[in-house]
């Protein structure tokens, strides 16, 4: 029997140790925990150093929390949060692996980071995004290595969630999914593949869910309270939509579903007015204060 040449053997996991997440917040935040508790080095940034430190102060505290929790030890918390390397110049990305970019759900604002990312890297460095609805191949193609980009869609909030959606673009090859696909399972989390259509799996069905709870409610069939009531004892939903909405989002609710109205065409994905004036109103939900309900007193009151 004839040894397998090098270069038809399967990617090793182990090349990959030092994770870029670009992107402090929710998302991006959840990535750098997830992957520092793992073991990998990371290195964090944002578009600012009050962003930067927000973020390292935030998975410092739920690192904490799962200490208290007894989830992982007070060692663990202090391994972890020593990986992780923050700073805001791209050029921190020069020894990493992999760059996951987990910004906000612009377009245009990723295919900046792209721009600014690429010269900065080696040529074998794979790029992630954490896109929730954005063509990858789209994405792929505003960067120097279409081949080595893929679409790592984690759920919120990152530590606790353990699905991880996996999307390849056109070019992707296979030896970046496999070794994508190998960190997510490094990860604790569990990947499904998806195909490269707006929105992916989760999303195409979510959010026009959520979105019909926002019709539901602009039509007055419904008050906020009597909907996620409805959803939560009716079909037996952890979170009502509209809360889930406010959890998410409501800026990022309104992005997925233009993406799935302009990507599909299809009058049926069309964002409730009711959505989008609300986006306006800058009232995005718990990041802001106040969205479908309004969290800047004791306990949250419905804003309708």
């Amino acid at each position: 029997m004839s040894a397998v040449a090098p270069s038809a053997m399967a990617p090793s996991i182990d090349r990959l140790h030092r994770i870029g997440v670009i992107g402090a917040g929710q998302m991006g935040g959840g990535i750098a925990h997830v992957c520092a508790l793992a073991g990998l080095d990371v290195v964090l940034t944002d578009i600012g150093d009050d962003a930067v430190q927000r973020g390292y102060q935030a998975i410092e505290r739920n690192l904490g929390r799962q200490v208290a929790r007894g989830r992982i030890r007070a060692e663990e918390q202090d391994a972890a949060m020593s990986r992780i390397t923050t700073g805001l110049d791209y050029a921190l990305f020069g020894d990493c692996d992999m760059v996951i970019e987990a910004a906000t759900e612009k377009e245009e604002i990723k295919r900046e980071i792209f721009k600014r990312l690429t010269p900065k890297l080696r040529p074998e460095t794979l790029i992630a995004t954490n896109t929730s609805s954005i063509s990858i191949t789209r994405l792929a193609a505003s960067t120097d290595r279409p081949e080595k980009f893929i679409g790592m869609h984690f759920m919120n909030p990152v530590p606790v969630m353990t699905l991880v959606e996996l999307i390849r673009g056109i070019a992707t090859d296979e030896a970046t999914f496999t070794l994508t696909r190998d960190l997510a399972v490094k990860l604790g989390k569990t990947p499904v593949a998806a195909e490269d259509y707006p929105a992916f799996i989760v999303n195409r069905i979510l959010q026009p869910m959520i979105n019909e709870a926002v019709y539901v409610l602009y039509e007055g069939v419904g008050s906020v309270e009597a909907i996620d009531t409805a959803m939560k004892l009716g079909a037996n939903h952890p979170m009502g939509p509209l809360e889930l909405a406010d959890f998410i989002g409501l800026d990022t609710c309104l992005s997925v579903m233009q993406v799935l109205y302009e990507g599909l065409a299809d009058s049926k994905y069309r964002p409730c007015p009711l959505l989008v004036k609300y986006v306006e109103a800058g009232w995005l939900g718990r990041k802001t204060g106040r969205g479908f309900y309004d969290y800047r007193g004791d306990k949250p009151v419905p804003t309708r």
